[in-house]
């Protein structure tokens, strides 16, 4: 099973966060929302690994075990 990685792993992150922006330029509120999701759904079909997804999903969320282990004594 794959690992999801949080560490930097883009080669030109300036690059990539520029088209990222770019790609929204002009889109109102819901076709930004339209084209989100379709990215999130390109994005997710590419990975294909539930695991890493489902980790993915919870640390979006913040919603991971370091989370919920946050102040437990």
């Amino acid at each position: 099973m794959a690992e999801l990685i949080t560490t930097p792993n883009l080669a030109d992150p300036d690059k990539f966060y520029a088209a990222l922006i770019e790609a929204y330029e002009g889109l109102d509120t819901d076709a930004a929302s339209a084209f989100s999701a379709r990215l999130i759904l390109l994005l997710s079909n590419h990975i294909g690994d539930d695991a890493v997804l489902k980790r993915a999903l919870e640390e979006a969320t913040g919603n991971t075990e370091e989370n919920h282990n946050v102040g437990d004594t």
